[in-house]
């Protein structure tokens, strides 16, 4: 059961992703994005039909991503338990909905052009995200408590 967030549990996302026949119906990606949970950064390095890499990362090295996706880890648990209870985001937990309805921008970057990565592979993100359900995956006992 890997914890939310550590770099295992975007490792086995990862795993879920590569080993699924999505890059198949959706295309190449590459992109370098972000996921910040409160003061953590991680790194997903999405490179043509696969995850190629995944790694924790300081706040400077997400400042040269493509993109980072920002929330609390209250509001990521709150997605992640949304996608394990239905098999996939649903409507108000969807990454676009999310990046819609945030007051803050949800996916941010220095560069216009290369965070336009999270519009143009939104679907892949997505799917890497709602390959999660298949996780058991635990959370620190201080979130929503």
């Amino acid at each position: 059961m890997p914890a939310f967030p550590s770099t295992e549990w975007f490792q086995a996302a990862a795993d879920l992703l590569n080993a699924s026949d999505s890059f198949k119906r959706l295309g190449w990606c590459d992109t370098t994005m972000g996921v910040q949970v409160d003061n953590d950064h991680w790194e997903v390095d999405f490179e043509a039909f696969e995850v190629k890499s995944v790694s924790k990362i300081d706040a400077a090295r997400a400042d040269e991503l493509d993109f980072v996706l920002v929330q609390s880890l209250d509001a990521w648990k709150a997605m992640l338990e949304d996608i394990k209870a239905n098999g996939r985001a649903t409507h108000d937990y969807t990454l676009n909905s999310l990046d819609l309805q945030s007051a803050e921008e949800f996916a941010r970057g220095k560069d216009y052009h290369r965070r336009d990565a999270f519009y143009r592979f939104n679907q892949t993100f997505q799917e890497y995200f709602d390959m999660t359900s298949k996780l058991e995956t635990t959370f620190p006992a201080a979130v929503g408590a």
